[in-house]
């Protein structure tokens, strides 16, 4: 089965794009940070500039692994789905659900071997810049020499190949199971409590915002980690929630859009599990982008306001917040596009039915863009929720607030590429499919 993965990564090199991409960018990050490690142990390197390494490749490195895992977890789920035809064809030959399991784990451990060779070079690149803007902070002595050590190299190789390979036996895992008609319903129970759960404890952390005082040091810990808990717990939730939400859409959808509106509510109820996969990285990246953002800001103003100098500890944790809003951003846009395309791509089949049956290239593409606009109405909605939950308690307990003085701006920034990316890459992804004649695309999806 080695031997069948090895010569499908080199047969079809286009399928697996999505995963290399997301495996290389994975490996960067994690890589470049993890180099930080080597840094503060070589010697030479100073307590103080030692903590501030150590500081930020450890909580880094820690959202670095999650956002991999679930980058590489959504392109290999939509990867496996659409590769059910050939998977019921290697079951009609022989093959059993464990060689099937072995060969496409296989599969994405090559994918992610090569990704990681190929990102030894930008991590090394990345290390060294990443150390020279922690010595023009100050949170880095002058003196320290970037350094590039087995602790980088194994902890990228190390947590690339195991979320790969985690990550592709779970969706083939999945897609068997689903294919034998197994019952969901206990993924499905899992899921809700493993969501409610994330929901419940954001609440909580950011409840607990309320009984600090408003002097403490660590109160940005509370909302901020709240926030970020909330955005997960809903993107967890997300196949209910879309669903609660075209229930209330539906009506005035169906007013509007007219045809295109009526089919887009139908499909939507119909294929939300399939769809919820985008709105999970536009929650994430909507959430955490505009909690960390408005409340980073809060905090600035209120240090500068109270005429205190920004300490190292102060300057660790901006930097930490813009970098973790940076990874979640390139992360959250990656399995955005990835989604998008091959949830879009994969419908050419029904495009050319729709075509068939009397519906122009320009009715078709209104109802994507018809789709496209709830679903991210939706993220947004959710995102948003669950970022202003953080930022209103922090304002309130640290300026005696409500809403903080930096106004719309920011959050209409992360509007627009959250926006831009989902609107984007699924009109030019079903314009580019459209271009096939409708008669082969079904032959094709046949």
């Amino acid at each position: 089965m080695f031997f069948l993965a090895l010569r499908s990564v080199r047969q079809r090199p286009g399928r697996f794009a999505a995963t290399l991409l997301s495996a290389f960018l994975g490996a960067v990050i994690i890589m470049t940070f993890s180099s930080l490690f080597d840094t503060a142990a070589a010697p030479g390197t100073d307590d103080a500039s030692a903590e501030s390494l150590t500081l930020s490749a450890s909580v880094v490195g820690g959202y670095g692994s999650l956002l991999v895992f679930f980058a590489i977890a959504s392109t290999l789920t939509v990867n496996v789905r659409q590769r059910a035809s050939e998977t019921h064809l290697l079951r009609c030959t022989g093959a059993t659900p464990a060689q099937i399991t072995r060969m496409v784990v296989g599969e994405a451990v090559v994918v992610a071997t090569v990704a990681t060779l190929a990102a030894v070079g930008p991590a090394v690149l990345g290390g060294r810049v990443l150390v020279g803007l922690f010595q023009d902070s100050g949170q880095v002595s002058e003196r320290v020499d970037p350094v590039f050590g087995p602790v980088a190299l194994g902890s990228g190789a190390g947590i690339v190949l195991l979320a790969t390979a985690g990550a592709a036996f779970l969706a083939v895992r999945r897609a068997t199971r689903a294919a034998a008609g197994a019952r969901t319903r206990r993924g499905g129970r899992g899921r809700a409590l493993a969501g409610t759960a994330a929901v419940v404890a954001g609440a909580a952390g950011i409840s607990t915002t309320y009984a600090m005082d408003g002097t403490e040091e660590m109160l940005m810990a509370f909302p901020a980690y709240g926030a970020i808990l909330l955005s997960v717990g809903f993107a967890v939730l997300a196949p209910s929630l879309l669903g609660r939400v075209l229930g209330r859409l539906q009506a005035p959808v169906d007013r509007v859009g007219g045809a295109s509106g009526y089919l887009t509510t139908r499909h939507l109820r119909r294929r939300g599990a399939e769809l919820s996969g985008v709105l999970m990285p536009m929650i994430i990246f909507t959430g955490i982008a505009t909690a960390t953002l408005y409340i980073q800001a809060v905090e600035s103003d209120w240090v500068t306001a109270s005429g205190l100098a920004k300490t190292v500890d102060d300057k660790n944790v901006e930097t930490l917040n813009l970098v973790v809003v940076g990874i979640v951003v390139v992360f959250s846009c990656v399995m955005l596009v990835n989604s998008l395309y091959a949830a879009t791509s994969y419908r050419g089949g029904e495009f050319g039915r729709q075509r068939l049956a009397g519906a122009t290239p320009r009715q078709v593409l209104g109802t994507v863009g018809c789709e496209a606009v709830v679903l991210t109405l939706t993220g947004l909605f959710l995102g948003t929720v669950a970022g202003v939950a953080g930022i209103i308690p922090f304002t309130m307990v640290r300026t005696d607030q409500v809403l903080p003085d930096q106004g719309p701006g920011t959050w209409l920034a992360v509007v627009a590429v959250a926006t831009a990316a989902t609107l984007g890459t699924t009109l030019a992804t079903a314009r580019t499919t459209l271009r096939t004649p409708a008669v082969d695309a079904v032959a094709a999806a046949a």
